[in-house]
């Protein structure tokens, strides 16, 4: 049996989905994180161990989650990740949707409510009156491969049958990582959204340079004092861990909201496109000072490891 968990975070709350992980691991070693708020949990061990039903071990991660960081979700199980999720797509706060018969739970949704059918697929499977997921599974395999392909309509055919292969893998590769900073008041001075936004960009950098990845794109969100958000992202020119570069998206970002005396409550700053390190494509500089400030970060970056994550800060931080 697999959980499916979305966490109903603050759109500036992404920072805690690493703990509320942590808290399904209690449960089972084998969860998988899907930022910014979703996680799948293999929990067929768990509910043989504590000889719980999905809905008793739901309830048990809801009221901890709660009680814990104050986080409610919602909460869809199903024998497979697919029918999990859309299990979850459904539930209502409070109450765990579990899907025990899948044919049943599927026949009359729309055939875009599988995975992987996005708007074009939809349009050529209904051209053809294959509008709704019980009429996918009940048409022929050859049908469906001649009109999306042959590996596509297999998978197709299958999802709609209630037959999901891919695995929940625990420790997968994030696709996203973010940080936050609160402010303990509502905060109008712009230099300290500023050094709020320095430290979140050392934060980012020294993780994804630990973990050997890169990020494509930053997403800066602002809380404001009356709970209300606005998000700014944009693409970085080359994918990249550098502080430098990343710092200066991040105060692009922060300049393009135009904020004027804004009483802001705190800000969240998320790097997206995570790949690898080693595939990255890194443009030479043939500017000294760009050379000179990987250089420090790397020796930075080892200071840290050794000594803590304060060990090296900028200097308008370390007061």
């Amino acid at each position: 049996m697999i959980l499916c968990v979305r966490f109903r975070l603050e759109p500036a709350g992404e920072a805690l989905l690493p703990r509320l992980v942590e808290l399904l691991g209690e449960f089972t070693p084998t969860v998988e994180t899907a930022p910014p708020s979703e996680a799948l949990a293999d929990v067929r061990g768990a509910l043989r161990y504590f000889a719980w039903s999905p809905t008793e071990l739901a309830s048990v991660i809801r009221v901890r989650a709660l009680a814990l960081y104050g986080v409610d979700c919602v909460i869809g199980a199903g024998p497979n990740p697919m029918l999990a999720r859309m299990a979850a797509r459904e539930a209502r706060p409070g109450v765990t949707l579990v899907v025990e018969d899948p044919a049943a739970f599927l026949r009359d949704r729309p055939v875009v409510a599988l995975d992987g059918v996005g708007r074009a697929t939809a349009r050529t499977l209904c051209g053809y009156g294959l509008d709704s997921v019980g009429r996918v599974a009940d048409a022929p395999l050859a049908v469906l491969q001649r009109l999306v392909g042959a590996r596509t309509g297999r998978e197709l055919w299958e999802r709609a049958r209630g037959v999901d292969r891919t695995p929940v893998v625990p420790n997968a590769a994030s696709r996203s990582a973010a940080a936050e900073r609160s402010f303990p008041h509502d905060e109008i001075d712009r230099t300290e959204h500023r050094k709020a936004l320095l430290a979140l960009v050392g934060e980012l950098g020294a993780r994804l340079r630990t973990e050997g990845q890169v990020c494509r794109s930053l997403a800066l969100t602002v809380r404001y004092a009356d709970r209300s958000t606005t998000t700014r992202s944009r693409t970085l020119s080359e994918a990249t861990a550098h502080s430098a570069a990343l710092g200066s998206l991040a105060y692009a970002l922060h300049d393009s909201l135009g904020l004027q005396r804004a009483r802001v409550r705190g800000i969240t700053l998320r790097a997206e496109g995570l790949t690898g390190a080693e595939g990255a494509a890194y443009q030479l500089s043939l500017d000294p000072a760009d050379e000179k400030a990987r250089r420090i970060e790397a020796v930075a970056d080892r200071a840290r490891a050794k000594f803590g994550p304060r060990a090296v800060l900028p200097g308008s931080l370390a007061a």
